[in-house]
């Protein structure tokens, strides 16, 4: 079920109406009606994977079980790998199966070596990346002895499947979110209507902005051998709008949605295109799974405690590991890749934690070093993200080298380009909305409230309409392919 779909806008009202009239004050059938609700939007898609969820559910509830009984190290940890094994057993079946198979018959035809190839017709389910890592994060956690495990299988259950973040995140530790299905909730109204605010503006983004600069980023990218150099440079700075409205906007209606149910979500991203450096952008881009990957992964390996060598090692290793997270293909690795060479330098020269406030915090407007840092950076992420974007490795290189050419410098032409004009403006507009808003949790968090309620109401009207004129199609989250 899709967030900007019809059945989402019938589904949200009736689980909202049981949820807060029906069964107030009665936490437990609060419980079952949120894991009832998640399975429903979960199996609109598919209904066959559903059986995933709940066996990866049973065996880590489970597992924290026993875990926490046991007083033997070594039980522990064969639980633990129990935990770990089922968990990316099933990831790495459904997502890199056919990659691997791939990937080995390539290496033996580069060798004049022919095998037959064989790969299975494997549907990947929805956000079986999110909920392995969410789930894999409450095992850990009660290995490390950070967390007590619950005696309640349908607040576990719940948590494991909560459908606003389901799909997409954020991905959700145990430590933050179990506790919230174990105590009553009581209705807020102005947390209600924040949430509210905050679906509305990530609708915003989805539709208006993502779903716009799609149609362009597509074309551009599809017929890349047809267009100048700054005609794919355009092509690229759409993609780098695309991906950050569609994901942040599916992260804030996942976030506003919880908090209609009286839930506190995680913030998953702050403004990541105003950064100053390469550090400061994976602090404020897709910040779950950033900060999961540092507290699972880097740090148990060392970190930055450790030798030169083991430091580049470990960088090297969470930032291509996050690349093969998001996809079963080698552009992914090579957007990984290029993202630690990236990050190197500052952490060498210990420069990772030098941006820690917002940029121009209290001020209008940034100086000319802030300016410069933010130019760079988002001039090397528009970079990466053509790696991201194309179909496979000889797309990337292809869409790079003409990139690269003597006519970088033209004026950017392709067949739509006037109505690409318009989606320009409103990127522009969107731009504007973000920087006036870039030390709130969300951009229009505070805009025009507590001001005169007709300008706050038109402004609302006005986000309402554009969205429904843009709502040509339903058109699938990126993220919903990891």
């Amino acid at each position: 079920m899709l967030f900007n779909s019809i059945d989402f806008a019938v589904f949200l009202p009736i689980v909202f109406g049981l949820y807060w009239f029906v069964l107030r004050n009665r936490l437990r059938e609060q419980n079952l009606l949120l894991l009832l609700a998640s399975y429903v939007f979960y199996g609109w898609w598919d209904y066959r994977f559903l059986a995933l969820i709940l066996f990866s559910t049973i065996i880590d509830f489970w597992v924290g079980r026993q875990m926490h009984v046991s007083s033997s190290e070594s039980k522990r940890k064969q639980l633990l790998w129990i935990s770990i094994f089922v968990n990316l057993g099933l990831l790495g079946f459904f997502k890199y199966f056919n990659f691997f198979v791939g990937s080995f018959v390539d290496a033996f035809s580069f060798f004049g070596q022919e095998i037959p190839r064989h790969s299975l017709d494997i549907i990947l389910p929805v956000g079986i990346s999110f909920y392995t890592f969410q789930t894999l994060s409450y095992t850990i956690d009660i290995y490390r002895k950070k967390l007590a495990p619950t005696n309640d299988f349908i607040a576990f259950a719940s948590f494991v499947s909560f459908f606003p973040q389901l799909v997409a995140g954020p991905i959700e530790r145990a430590t933050h979110l179990l506790p919230q299905f174990q105590y009553q909730r009581k209705f807020d109204e102005q947390k209600a209507v924040d949430g509210l605010r905050q679906i509305l503006w990530g609708l915003f983004k989805k539709v208006v902005i993502a779903d716009s600069c799609a149609e362009y980023a597509d074309l551009i990218f599809g017929g890349h051998d047809q267009y100048s150099g700054s005609t794919l440079a355009l092509g690229a700075i759409f993609f780098t709008f695309q991906i950050y409205c569609d994901f942040s906007g599916y992260s804030d209606i996942a976030i506003g949605t919880g908090r209609l149910f009286g839930f506190n979500l995680r913030k998953n991203f702050a403004f990541p295109y105003f950064s100053r450096d390469i550090a400061e952008f994976w602090r404020r881009w897709h910040i779950s799974l950033s900060t999961w990957f540092r507290d699972y992964v880097y740090i148990p390996l060392g970190g930055s405690r450790v030798s030169r060598f083991k430091v580049v090692r470990n960088v090297f290793i969470i930032f291509i590991v996050s690349g093969f997270w998001h996809g079963a293909d080698w552009t992914f690795i090579a957007w990984g890749t290029l993202n630690a060479f990236y990050f190197l330098p500052l952490i060498l020269f210990e420069r990772n934690r030098k941006n820690l406030d917002t940029v121009a915090q209290g001020k209008w407007l940034p100086n000319i070093r802030e300016i410069l840092g933010i130019s760079i950076t988002f001039s090397l992420t528009v970079f990466a993200w053509i790696f991201f974007r194309a179909e496979n490795m000889p797309h990337a290189l292809t869409y790079i080298q003409e990139l690269f050419s003597s006519s970088l410098f033209s004026v950017p032409s392709f067949p739509r380009m006037k109505n690409a004009f318009i989606t320009l403006i409103l990127i522009s507009i969107f731009l504007i909305i973000e920087w006036i808003g870039r030390e709130k949790e969300y951009a229009i968090e505070h805009t025009l409230v507590g001001q005169n309620r007709i300008f706050r109401w038109l402004f609302y009207f006005i986000l309402t309409g554009m969205i429904l004129s843009f709502s040509g199609k339903e058109q699938h989250f990126i993220y919903f392919q990891f």
